[in-house]
């Protein structure tokens, strides 16, 4: 099968799923990274993989549907069977979405539905829970809703800072991501209304 990386930021995610490559915890092909950010550290780690690496610019562009159009247009000349946000801070079309409807994959930092939106960890250490964790959720129309496929818990320890916290749900982000892609891979993910049997 072949997948596509889409990230806007440093790409730790994507190291992840780079070194599960590697190890052959994953055993597809990544045939492109893609980020709307020009300057995106994961473009720097791709190319240092030896991986494929494209960019477009949003403003480019008249409407967020025009954008992901052209986006779309990349992925199906490369040949892409399903898609991997790693931290691609876009929120997706409804073109988007039908065009790989339960074949994209996003990563949350939390026990998803608590804490959604872009500052999950610093939500949930200010609101004081004792367990936090992360989610990795097929995508639908709502922005992290769609159906679970893997989750994972990260302790709060009451000498935690937000650092020591933030560093402990990127290491459980970086264990549950390849495991769940792994899954999808083997034809594991079966979607039932919001339930994914696995």
């Amino acid at each position: 099968m072949n997948f596509a990386v889409m990230a806007s930021g440093n790409g730790t995610n994507l190291q992840a799923i780079i070194k599960a490559l590697k190890s052959k915890q994953i055993k597809a092909s990544l045939k492109v990274v893609f980020s709307d950010k020009a300057g995106a550290f994961a473009l720097e780690r791709a190319r240092k993989a030896g991986v494929p690496v494209a960019h477009l610019d949003p403003g480019q562009y008249p409407s967020r549907e025009a954008f992901d159009q052209a986006v779309l247009d990349l992925l199906k000349k490369e040949g892409i069977d399903f898609v991997v946000l790693a931290g691609y801070m876009r929120i997706l079309s409804p073109l988007f979405i039908e065009a790989y409807r339960n074949k994209i994959m996003n990563i949350h930092p939390s026990l998803l539905p608590a804490f959604k939106g872009a500052h999950a960890i610093k939500e949930a250490y200010d609101f004081g829970v004792k367990v936090t964790g992360v989610t990795v959720h097929l995508v639908d129309e709502d922005v992290d809703h769609g159906p679970i496929i893997a989750q994972a818990a990260v302790e709060v320890n009451p000498n935690d800072t937000f650092d020591m916290l933030t560093e402990k749900v990127h290491a459980a982000e970086h264990q549950l991501y390849p495991y769940a892609i792994s899954l999808f891979i083997r034809g594991r993910v079966k979607v039932s209304g919001r339930k994914v049997i696995v």
